[in-house]
């Protein structure tokens, strides 16, 4: 399957689209919409969901936070509502580091391999 290089143009994702790219069974994104009024896909007349970019935004929020932090839902559910700006920002933060870490593994590997 080839990337679709305008992907970042695209209004609309498809559930299996947001399935792949966090790698999250459908079923598991379902759930989470009732568990996080703030997922709340659009629905086309085939009553298929089609999630914006800011539902993606919040599905990373909480994956981040359910699956990066290990935290119940009820406690996301909390830590959301209590404090959306807080938990949004942490989250961007732990991205961010990861990132820096990968970059860091691969300069690490590049000195390996001169030494």
């Amino acid at each position: 399957m080839a990337l679709n290089p305008n992907k970042e143009l695209k209004q609309y994702y498809s559930i299996a689209e947001v399935s792949e790219m966090f790698s999250l069974p459908a079923s598991l994104l379902r759930y989470w919409e009732k568990e996080f009024p703030s997922i709340h896909p659009k629905k086309n007349s085939n009553n298929v969901r089609m999630y914006t970019k800011e539902d993606l935004e919040e599905i990373r929020l909480v994956y981040d936070l359910v699956k990066g932090r290990n935290m119940k839902l009820a406690a996301a559910r909390e830590l959301i509502q209590r404090n959306r700006e807080g938990a949004k920002n942490s989250s961007d933060l732990l991205q961010r580091m990861l990132h820096v870490r990968e970059q860091l593994v691969a300069i690490k590997q590049e000195l390996d391999g001169i030494v």
